[in-house]
């Protein structure tokens, strides 16, 4: 073999372990119907329009969190069966199979689990509004309207800050504008395990103090008087005024 041709083959048998892993991965997905392409927004032609996963070094963090809890549960239960073996052997014979079957079967579940949550979770951020998509077996999509949002903050723990990730948490009215959101219960959306936490706050931010639609396409005229919160005078009302000040003359 030439040297070339070692050097191609780790090229060849990553490519082939891909293959592998999309087509099983492509069953399982198929088989739960997960969505492939991520959700969508309704948009301008000129607007910016990101759709977007998490970092994949929030996936290797939740990977991490999978090996150390895998370590202990396991570790636990194979301390136990050395100590019933320790005491009856016969028993921790018979009770090999089962020790097995809950040693392997949740780890599989679990890290199955693990890659769902990153496939299914996407972001999509408009100029008006942000959807989420999360869930591992059960998906939830929520839209949140920067029209009604309240706070947005980024979050990041120590382990996060390893791994470079961190969440945006976006506090919003539980609907409706003005003053009727002051007595509805808040909602909170979150977009983690992104590298660019700042940046993405400092845009939500940036179009929050912008916005005057309800980012779904329904754009509201609103007049100088009822944003300054006083009644919205027509041509109409100053001419009943009007005559009716001069009829107060009059009499």
């Amino acid at each position: 073999m030439s040297q070339g041709e070692a050097m191609e083959r780790p090229g060849h048998v990553e490519r082939a372990a891909a293959w592998v892993y999309e087509g099983l991965w492509g069953v399982i997905t198929g088989w739960l119907r997960t969505p492939r392409e991520g959700p969508t927004l309704p948009a301008h032609d000129d607007e910016r329009v990101d759709v977007f996963h998490p970092s994949r070094d929030w996936l290797r963090m939740l990977r991490m969190w999978f090996w150390i809890g895998l370590a202990i549960v396991d570790g636990l239960l194979l301390i136990l069966w050395i100590v019933i073996a320790t005491q009856e052997s016969w028993v921790a014979l018979v009770l090999s199979p089962l020790f097995l079957i809950v040693m392997i079967v949740p780890d599989i579940v679990v890290y199955i689990a693990i890659h769902l949550r990153y496939d299914v979770t996407w972001y999509v951020l408009t100029d008006r509004s942000v959807r989420t998509r999360r869930g591992v077996f059960v998906i939830r999509e929520m839209t949140f309207t920067f029209e009604n949002v309240q706070n947005v903050r980024v979050e990041q723990g120590p382990i996060e800050r390893i791994f470079g990730v961190a969440r945006v948490l976006i506090d919003t009215a539980g609907g409706g504008s003005g003053g009727e959101s002051a007595g509805m219960r808040s909602h909170r959306g979150v977009i983690e395990g992104v590298s660019n936490a700042h940046e993405i706050r400092d845009r939500i931010m940036d179009r929050v103090r912008q916005s005057r639609g309800a980012g779904l396409g329904d754009e509201r005229v609103v007049t100088p008087g009822a944003r300054s919160g006083g009644p919205a005078w027509t041509d109409e009302h100053l001419a009943v005024l009007r005559e009716i000040a001069g009829e107060v003359r009059g009499g």
